[in-house]
């Protein structure tokens, strides 16, 4: 009798492979990556050398010694959850917080469950969130694009929450912010939060690759746009201008390479569009009234915990079955 494998679905093959996807999201990285080094200069390359290795690191030694496997680093996952780590990590961070947020990414957020496609959270929010609640301060200290002196700056998300906070209406502040600049790259924050541009080049090379679909990307800018437009067009005083929420924070970064996770979000199409709308509303949410000036990071984190309910009652139609016809 000839041994067989028996694995969980789904059993279609073709001639995508991990290693290819994981590398085609890397080469999609590179554009936001190289305008990261145009900015921040050898900085920005550090911490996302850190991030990688350290990654690549810890889950060699979990696979060795702990769950005593052969070696996984084959698969290019953890040079993925390390470079988005990285790019969701200021380019002045100590290097100590790096590999801590590796730590975490790696050995609760992804090997705790198993290994790749068996992690309920993306790995890199993990470590990124468990960052930001134990170090805030750090995490909340960007240097200024313009690199003077390393001087560090607010980003435009915590610049406009701070001012509503204070009673300024956004009259006043729209003034200060260049939607222009933000969407080419030129303000504080992250890797992931100053190149929406270099962004958005790398989600249609992830389209043309066939390696995420329009579908979780569009939704969670959607929602994220309506709601916003709906409360913008309620108070223009207290509320900001939609396209700012677009092109602010993580948004580009989470919508197009973190909430597309293929093992933390839905199977199904219908599932796909709650999942990426729940994203955008939380995110919205938490940024108008949360503590926090971004969300987009807890949103997907919430909306990935949904997924196992959301496959179980929004399913596809079985293959080769027939939609019941209306009496």
């Amino acid at each position: 009798m000839s041994n067989r494998i028996v694995a969980p679905s789904p059993h279609l093959h073709g001639d995508f492979s991990t290693p290819r996807i994981m590398r085609d999201v890397v080469i999609a990285l590179i554009p936001a990556f190289a305008f990261s080094v145009f900015i921040y200069g050898l900085s920005a390359v550090f911490v996302t050398g850190i991030a990688i290795l350290s990654c690549m690191l810890f889950e060699w030694l979990i696979d060795r010694f702990m769950l005593r496997r052969a070696s996984t680093l084959g698969d290019w996952s953890a040079v993925v959850t390390g470079t988005l780590l990285a790019f969701n990590l200021p380019a002045n961070i100590s290097p100590w917080l790096v590999i801590l947020g590796s730590l975490v990414a790696i050995g609760i957020g992804k090997m705790s469950f198993g290994g790749l496609g068996r992690n309920l959270f993306n790995p890199a929010l993990v470590g990124r969130v468990f960052l930001l609640i134990s170090f805030p301060v750090q995490m909340t200290l960007f240097p200024d694009t313009a690199g003077v002196d390393a001087i560090t700056g607010a980003t435009p998300l915590a610049f406009v929450k701070e001012a509503l906070k204070t009673g300024t209406p956004v009259t006043e502040i729209m003034p200060n912010i260049d939607l222009g600049g933000m969407l080419l790259g030129f303000k504080d924050g992250s890797m992931g939060e100053i190149g929406a541009l270099a962004l958005l080049l790398g989600g249609i090379y992830l389209l043309i690759r066939k390696v995420i679909t329009w579908r979780i990307p569009v939704f969670v800018l959607g929602s994220m746009f309506v709601f916003a437009s709906i409360l913008w067009l309620a108070d223009p005083q207290e509320y900001i201008n939609p396209l700012f929420h677009l092109f602010a924070g993580g948004a580009m970064l989470g919508a197009i390479f973190m909430a597309t996770d293929y093992v933390t979000s839905p199977m199904s199409k219908a599932g796909q569009a709650i999942y990426a709308i729940g994203i955008g509303v939380i995110t919205i949410l938490i940024r108008v009234w949360g503590a926090y000036p971004e969300g987009i990071s807890f949103a997907i984190l919430i909306m990935n915990a949904t997924v196992p309910i959301i496959n179980m009652y929004v399913k596809p139609s079985r293959f080769g079955g027939r939609t019941p016809k209306k009496k």
